[in-house]
This record gives structure tokens, C-alpha cells and sequence, in this order.
């Protein structure tokens, strides 16, 4: 998944400005103690992100 999917996705979600606060400030569990925007630059793939936000947010299978 590219980044820029991924980004799309999170703003489709949750809106613009909850999609960056949730990047931005929300630690997960499944991350590693890390928010969103940690994990993505320290290397870990885009689609293991959106996986772990999903999860973390029950976000509908069919929008997943």
C-alpha cells in the first residue's frame, strides 16, 4: 500500500482533521507503543499500519 492510499484512507475514515490527530497522538498497542506517524517513519508498511488502526478503531470489515 502506498503511503498515499494509506493517507486517503485514514482521511476517508476519520476526516482530515481526526485522521492527523489519531496519526499524530494515538499510541497503539499493536505498533508497539508508537502512534501512527512513528511507526510509518521508523519503517513499518503502510498496510501493517492501516491493519492496526482498523483493529484499534473496529473499523467495518468491508471498509478495511
Amino acid at each position: 500500500m502506498r503511503l498515499t492510499h494509506f493517507r486517503q484512507l485514514m482521511e476517508d475514515e476519520f476526516g482530515a482533521v481526526r485522521a492527523s490527530s489519531i496519526s499524530r497522538d494515538h499510541v497503539f498497542s499493536a505498533l508497539g507503543g508508537r502512534t501512527v506517524q512513528e511507526a510509518l517513519d521508523e519503517g513499518t508498511e503502510a498496510r501493517d499500519v492501516w491493519r492496526a488502526v482498523c483493529a484499534e478503531f473496529d473499523v467495518p470489515a468491508a471498509r478495511r
